[in-house]
């Protein structure tokens, strides 16, 4: 009798200390996993699908498009004339030098009359989502929602919309149906949190400084009002520029649109840009429970993204902008960038970045533990730029032949070695030069160890020097070496000074090099 009491009492004592706490829904009578608060949410772990995905696209693409000036922000920008609080030296912005100058002054023609521009006539889902496949990608979807408050789905909320307004199609639906159809995962990215940030109510300003939509959101201010108080978090975090916070009424819309993506949509990823702190952290958390909770309910593994502290460490996926790590990382992580060193939409004057540096980025980032988001920048019209489709088109190939070198990897006992000095921090690729034939990284698949030179050696060999005679990382013999996309097996010496291989005579490929180490 006592040993039965006492295998009941263990019982009791590990159910009643779970970490993970389960009830019953009262609406749809579904088990529940997690509550809102951060310890039960930490408990969420990074689906296996995420790990080894490693690449996915998406878009900035909605009435910023029609411009094409400068950036995204032309939203905000063009609203920031010389009586604007935030007019650097009273002088105007070039964004609305330039809107006047072409469309008219801001009682003419202001941002919502962008929308009946935007009818993104030759856009076609199906069109698209063959580029991201033949791209390599894992997962893509669209920008949802961005800072002017323009939402790109079929929304009950607001007619604010593009099924109601401009294209007057449901792009969220229209995508998510294509690209899942091509056994992609498909992702929501979510900006509004920027709407409260950069469209507070001014009392100094008139209805016809800002959209007619952008006043109903944000307290009434005054131009002293513009801040709000530093804590432990920002400071930490480097933040100097400070926002209002939400009132009950954003929070619940802005919770109460993430609701609505969700029970549409179900998208696997929900990304999330910066400044979220500005939302009430119940709310922040109750769409993790939410999230959660509907992904265990439809048997579902979906991930939730951050950045900074936006979230709880531990409770979503940490993401970087324009950055990445230095070091490898014990933890999955993904950063955004963009395909166009200048803006995230399309413009006029897009500056793209090679389709070599964006390989040696995917595999820099891949062999520390990362994953890369790459934005791409559609025309208003609906399609994509020519150099654009190039580029996608290359890393595609490339992934054709060294992708078993990326997918479904993980990360090696050093994650490269090379001359290469990172420099990290929020937007601080531009800062970091491009590789060379001595920076090489490593990923893991079983046995196997693939090493990813990031440019052609010209001596005949390569030494990779982390794999010298009597190093402490291989615990095992080597036994055979291959350079993907070349026949037959390579020479190779294990000396003193590293792991000598010797090349093909001819170049193979046009970017990074992968080495199969058996």
């Amino acid at each position: 009798m006592k040993p039965f009491l006492a295998l009941l009492s263990a019982i009791f004592f590990i159910s009643c200390n779970t970490k993970t706490k389960q009830k019953k829904d009262n609406d749809t009578n579904a088990q529940i996993t997690y509550e809102a608060d951060w310890e039960s949410l930490k408990q969420h772990e990074t689906p296996k699908w995420f790990l080894d995905a490693k690449f996915g696209i998406y878009c900035h693409w909605g009435p910023y498009s029609v411009p094409a000036y400068e950036n995204e922000w032309y939203s905000h920008w063009m609203y920031v004339n010389a009586d604007n609080p935030e007019a650097k030296n009273g002088k105007p912005s070039k964004y609305y030098e330039h809107h006047v100058k072409t469309y008219g002054t801001l009682d003419q023609f202001g941002y919502k009359d962008f929308i009946p521009m935007f009818t993104a006539e030759k856009f076609d889902a199906a069109e698209w989502a063959d580029l991201f496949q033949k791209a390599g990608a894992k997962f893509a979807g669209p920008v949802s929602e961005h800072a002017d408050g323009f939402a790109m789905w079929n929304s009950d909320l607001t007619k604010w919309d593009a099924k109601d307004m401009g294209p007057k199609r449901d792009i969220m639906g229209e995508l998510s149906k294509e690209i899942r159809k091509r056994d992609m995962k498909f992702i929501a990215t979510f900006h509004r949190h920027w709407l409260l940030a950069w469209y507070p109510t001014w009392d100094e300003t008139t209805d016809a400084s800002y959209p007619e939509y952008a006043g109903l959101y944000g307290p009434k201010m005054k131009k002293g009002d513009f801040i709000y108080p530093r804590d432990v978090h920002d400071l930490d975090a480097g933040v100097d520029k400070y926002y209002p916070l939400a009132d009950k009424e954003f929070n619940e819309e802005w919770l109460a649109r993430l609701k609505e993506i969700i029970n549409k949509y179900n998208p696997d990823l929900v990304w999330f840009d910066n400044k979220m702190d500005v939302i009430g952290e119940d709310y922040r958390k109750e769409f993790l429970n939410y999230y959660y909770n509907h992904g265990e309910m439809n048997n579902q593994d979906v991930v939730a993204t951050y950045k900074f502290y936006d979230f709880a460490k531990g409770s979503a996926v940490l993401d970087l902008e324009r950055s990445r790590m230095k070091e490898k990382q014990p933890f999955p992580w993904l950063t955004d960038d963009s395909i166009d060193w200048k803006a995230w939409s399309h413009i006029s004057d897009p500056r793209y970045k090679s389709t070599n540096r964006l390989i040696d980025f995917l595999v820099d980032v891949v062999s520390k533990n990362g994953a890369v988001l790459l934005n791409i920048t559609p025309r208003a019209d609906g399609t994509i730029p020519e150099p654009v489709k190039e580029r996608l088109l290359e890393i595609g190939e490339w992934l054709k032949v060294n992708g078993e070198a990326i997918y479904g990897t993980r990360t090696f006992e050093v994650y490269g070695e090379g001359d290469a000095e990172i420099v990290e921090g929020h937007l601080s690729e531009e800062k970091n030069a491009d590789n060379t034939s001595k920076d090489v990284r490593f990923t893991t698949k079983g046995e196997t160890l693939y090493a990813i030179v990031l440019d052609w050696p010209n001596e005949g060999e390569k030494v990779i020097r982390t794999l010298k005679k009597g190093n402490e990382y291989l615990k095992r013999d080597i036994t055979s070496i291959q350079l993907l996309g070349h026949e037959g097996d390579l020479n190779f010496e294990i000396k003193n000074d590293g792991l000598h291989i010797s090349l093909p005579k001819q170049k193979v490929g046009n970017h990074a090099f992968t080495f199969k180490i058996n």
